[in-house]
């Protein structure tokens, strides 16, 4: 991989957006096109990411984590990135426990009743992004270009089918396919004029690492408060006590936990988790950030194809959203890898016809099941509460069901 200078401005693909989807995309890519190679450019308005400290103590850890479902793990093994994950820091865990707090309801998940190893493995994002970046790394065929903005997205006055992408540097590059990679509020998105439905869920999370009086036991746990789910994420530590939080609540909430004292911060969690770890004995700096679900009414256009938060984003209740976002990238690849096979122009609409049909659907059918289940605890309604409660005890009973949800939610089937 170059970086950073552009020897020839025509690329069969550009890809904006160098976060963890993005580079994951062009990794897979350059993977299942390695007998053709593609010519692949990669622009991203940021710095370099800064690799998250490994011989800290206590660790600092990074504050945003991914919780890797199987179908993510798969993809980063077919791209030769897992071992090296593997080698920094990831968490495998085995177990899940999910509670009401407004009852006495639970649900316990284990891998061995699903014949697996674990239901998935935490992993810091600036770790998983290094790891990719690496093997980007040792890609001839692509080109990173940091530090540059896109400003303008047109046809090609000279190319046929073919994409003109203005940088904020004044150079242009043309293209086949422009792959929007760059997050929730997308430049391409904006400037190929494809429409996104929004809506605020009226909440904020709170990310950061703790370290519990207790070891987390392999399990990933989530409480339901009445004012929104709080994430206990076990991350790898010899000692097993430290854990990455996400506690989405309401915003006033939100608010109020964001100013508190690191001591009372510390005290009101150790209380909303019910001391499942004992006290909370180190919290790291705390970040908050609003939710929004969105969704791009179209992930397509001619030459444009949106992935990740570009094109979706999701309420982290479920930890989702960077699977889907991978999920995207495996899919797009597919159908990339399946052109080049054929001899099709990359230009061509069943390409990206073909990806939208196999995630569009997909993505509408999980962002939905997770409003559902926002609303179904965040409800203040003393009938729906008792019912709710009442469900969560006959669905851990029922073995088949509880296992059916579990491959759904953990991307297991």
């Amino acid at each position: 991989m170059t970086n950073d200078s552009v020897n020839a401005m025509d690329y069969d693909i550009v890809i904006v957006g160098a976060g963890l989807v993005g580079a994951t995309l062009a990794a897979s890519i350059a993977s299942q096109t390695a007998n053709q190679p593609l010519k692949i450019a990669i622009v991203d308005q940021g710095a370099a990411p800064v690799i998250a400290a490994l011989d800290k103590e206590p660790p600092k850890f990074d504050p945003r984590v991914v919780a890797l479902t199987k179908n993510s793990i798969k993809l980063f093994k077919s791209i030769g990135v897992w071992s090296r994950v593997q080698s920094m820091r990831a968490c495998p865990y085995q177990f899940m426990r999910v509670w009401d707090d407004e009852g006495t309801g639970e649900i316990a998940f284990d891998a061995k009743e699903l014949a697996e190893n674990e239901l998935g493995v935490i992993v810091e994002n600036s770790i998983l992004l290094s790891a990719v970046l690496a093997v980007l790394a040792e890609q001839k065929n692509i080109t990173l270009l940091r530090g540059h903005s896109v400003v303008e997205l047109s046809a090609d006055k000279e190319k046929p089918g073919a994409k003109s992408i203005a940088l904020s540097n004044e150079q242009v590059l043309t293209t086949s396919l422009v792959i929007a990679a760059d997050g929730a509020h997308s430049k391409v998105r904006e400037l190929a004029g494809l429409p996104m439905r929004s809506w605020s869920y009226e909440q904020k999370a709170i990310v950061t690492t703790v370290k519990t009086q207790k070891p987390h036991q392999d399990t990933a746990w989530q409480n339901f408060l009445v004012t929104g789910p709080l994430a206990f994420l076990p991350l790898a530590h010899n000692s097993k006590q430290y854990e990455s939080i996400v506690w989405s609540a309401d915003n006033d909430e939100a608010d109020r936990l964001m100013a508190l004292s690191d001591d009372d911060f510390k005290a009101e969690l150790g209380r909303a988790f019910e001391y499942r770890l004992g006290n909370i004995e180190h919290v790291d700096k705390r970040f908050c950030f609003p939710l929004t679900q969105r969704h791009a009414l179209d992930y397509i256009a001619p030459q444009i194809a949106l992935v990740g938060d570009a094109a979706h984003t999701i309420h982290p209740l479920a930890g989702q959203g960077v699977n889907l976002g991978l999920l995207d990238a495996a899919a797009l690849s597919a159908e990339i890898s399946r052109a080049a096979e054929r001899g099709l122009s990359l230009s061509d609409e069943s390409i990206l016809r073909r990806y939208q049909r196999a995630r569009k659907q997909n993505n509408l059918e999980l962002m939905a099941l997770m409003e559902s289940f926002k609303r179904l605890f965040g409800t203040k309604n003393l009938s729906v509460r008792w019912l709710r409660n009442t469900g969560i005890k006959q669905v851990n009973k029922l073995t088949s069901v509880k296992n059916w949800l579990a491959k759904k939610a953990m991307g297991l089937s």
